[in-house]
């Protein structure tokens, strides 16, 4: 279906056109006269679905369409990057609109914070927030969401999962009563199916590729042992000149730093991102590796989601992930809008166990590979074998969140 038989205003479309958007993708085709008509929606697919489109789109329609003051619409999100990530797409759908937009979010300086007070005073037309952060705010009593229309929730499940349960109901309780709700998750456990029946009446549901990766993703495992890991990271982009674009998740910022030092000390163009890093520092690495200029970003799980970085042809794991539906968002960084990519994951043999849990959520058996003969032997694939410690890998539980964006 074409961006033009949705509904949307001349303006909006034009914007999309100028952005080389003809066609819209599943989730958009049906999300988007839901939300048009007024209804409250709840919605669950995963990464590189075109979500953000889902929701900013008929939202910019319904504010060019009926201008009035104050703050009409809040999107609140888990993270800084995802939070910065929205305000940019909402800037270029609504080039041609005479609409605002800010990202309030925890990491800058007295200078950021002044301006988001402004913005939240003044009555900017979009609000897109992490939770703790907007909260900071809204505890000096001088945010006004009485004018508010729309609510927007996105990636709930990871809010939830970083412990944001009781920062959101305090959001929600500052609302007003009368607003439309919409409701974005990859996955839908029970804690969000009953956020879901609090906060949404009579919603439109969506449910699309739930937590399976992008069919144009090559996906492969590696069985390795951990002291084979650096030198498997060499010898897997060593003479992939083709490879312009790669994106390596580890598990800790140490890891980060040793895959860079490696990677560094054989010529490759290579950059690293943690939260060790602060805020501008991170919005630098993050736009070089956007534009090309550098070719390969190590990161911890800070970038597993709600970044959108086009045309990543490969993305290493070098840790299994600790869930299984991370293993999906991870992928999800390659492959996107239709396009083919390959994923790799490096398997020590106390993560066999929970990469079955990654297969039986995903329902498909990932190929395994043996380690080039110049690294030594590979583990045999043991997905019985009970981790050191006997750690369980099924559910994680919500894990507290120290900076809630702050």
């Amino acid at each position: 279906m074409k961006f033009s038989e949705l509904g949307l205003n001349d303006q909006l479309l034009e914007a999309l056109g100028y952005m080389g958007f003809d066609k819209a993708t599943p989730i958009q085709a049906q999300a988007i006269p839901a939300v048009l008509n007024g209804k409250d929606l709840i919605a669950c697919a995963q990464t590189g679905t075109g979500k953000t489109a889902a929701f900013v789109l008929p939202l910019l329609d319904h504010l060019s369409r009926n201008p009035s003051e104050g703050i009409k619409v809040l999107i609140v999100v888990p993270t800084r990057e995802l939070a910065l990530q929205i305000e940019k797409e909402i800037q270029g759908f609504a080039y041609f609109l005479d609409l605002t937009a800010l990202a309030i979010y925890g990491g800058g300086d007295g200078i950021n914070f002044s301006d988001q007070k402004k913005a939240l005073v003044e009555g900017t037309d979009i609000i897109v927030a992490t939770p703790g952060k907007l909260l900071a705010h809204m505890n000096l009593d001088y945010v006004d969401f009485s004018t508010l229309k729309f609510l927007v929730l996105d990636e709930a499940d990871r809010m939830l999962d970083m412990g944001f349960i009781e920062d959101i109901q305090k959001i929600i309780d500052a609302c007003p009563a009368k607003r439309q709700n919409l409701m974005f998750s990859a996955t839908m456990p029970h804690n969000i199916k009953q956020l879901a029946n609090k906060l949404l009446t009579d919603p439109f549901e969506i449910t699309l590729a739930l937590s399976k990766p992008a069919e144009g993703v090559l996906q492969a495992v590696y069985l390795t042992y951990e002291s084979q890991k650096i030198g498997l990271i060499d010898t897997l982009i060593d003479g992939k000149d083709d490879y312009q674009s790669i994106l390596i998740f580890s598990s800790t910022k140490r890891k980060v730093f040793e895959i860079v030092q490696s990677l560094k000390s054989k010529n490759f163009d290579v950059d690293g991102i943690s939260s060790e890093l602060d805020q501008q520092k991170r919005e630098e690495v993050l736009m070089k590796f956007r534009s090309k200029q550098t070719r390969i970003l190590v990161a911890t799980d800070v970038l597993s989601r709600g970044i959108d970085i086009k045309d990543i042809n490969l993305v290493i794991n070098f840790d299994a992930p600790n869930d299984a539906e991370d293993y999906v968002h991870r992928v999800g960084r390659t492959a996107r809008a239709d396009t083919t990519g390959v994923a790799l994951t490096l398997l020590n043999p106390d993560d066999m166990y929970k990469f079955k849990l990654i297969e039986d959520l995903i329902e498909r058996e990932v190929t395994k590979v043996e380690v080039p003969r110049e690294l030594g032997a590979s583990p045999k694939w043991n997905p019985r074998q009970i981790p050191r410690g006997g750690r369980s890998y099924g559910k994680r539980k919500p894990r507290r969140n120290f900076s809630k964006g702050r």
